[in-house]
């Protein structure tokens, strides 16, 4: 009873079609429909932003997607507009089992700050409050899943290791943007700061 799933940013637009698409993102579907029934306790997050983002390439004329700027917080990729708030694509995606999520955490709704992590935004001051409510509840193990393995999964993954809670992330339940190696460089972080690579099958 002291383990969860944490569910990353399964949205529609980071799926195949989608704005933001991650490549084979609609893969992890399936696996993440079986981890839900397997967990009695899960969580979503959602990424939720509001139109004119500072993380969209769109708010700074002459940048395109990819590229990056200087923030108050630091450097900071840019993205295409995705999951804007009340949007067709900031919804979960078809056929997730909502219903089974005990909290959605909301991330990057504050305007001029971005966040992958469930844990702290882009600012890396900014607490979403996720640990104190896994603490408040008595979970110790949390197992992540979702989209993007190089982003808000590693980070998630690193900042729930460095809040003390064990970590594990399920390989055949995510899915990464890779870009210029991303993947690897993730997964090799999450392995030096402890996070365990488990696959669903493992999961009892």
């Amino acid at each position: 009873m002291s383990d969860l799933l944490l569910v990353i940013d399964l949205q529609v637009d980071f799926l195949p079609g989608g704005a933001l698409p991650v490549p084979e993102g609609d893969a992890v579907i399936g696996p993440v429909g079986g981890l839900i029934r397997k967990f009695p306790h899960v969580v979503l997050t959602q990424d939720w932003h509001p139109p004119g983002h500072a993380s969209f390439a769109s708010t700074h004329p002459g940048k395109a997607p990819f590229e990056t700027v200087d923030l108050p917080y630091g450097s900071q990729v840019l993205w295409p507009d995705h999951c804007v708030q009340g949007s067709p694509g900031a919804v979960f995606a078809p056929g997730l089992a909502v219903e089974c999520a005990e909290l959605v955490i909301r991330k990057g709704f504050r305007a001029g700050i971005d966040s992958y992590s469930a844990f702290l935004e882009a600012d890396r001051t900014t607490r979403t409050g996720l640990a104190g409510y896994l603490r408040e509840r008595g979970f110790t193990r949390l197992y992540l899943c979702g989209l993007a393995t190089d982003y808000c999964v590693a980070w998630s993954a690193l900042d729930a290791r460095a809040a003390g809670f064990e970590v594990a992330v399920v390989e055949d339940a995510v899915r990464g943007i890779d870009r210029d190696g991303s993947v690897n460089e993730a997964w090799a972080r999450m392995r030096a700061a402890g996070v365990a690579r488990v696959t669903s099958r493992e999961i009892g």
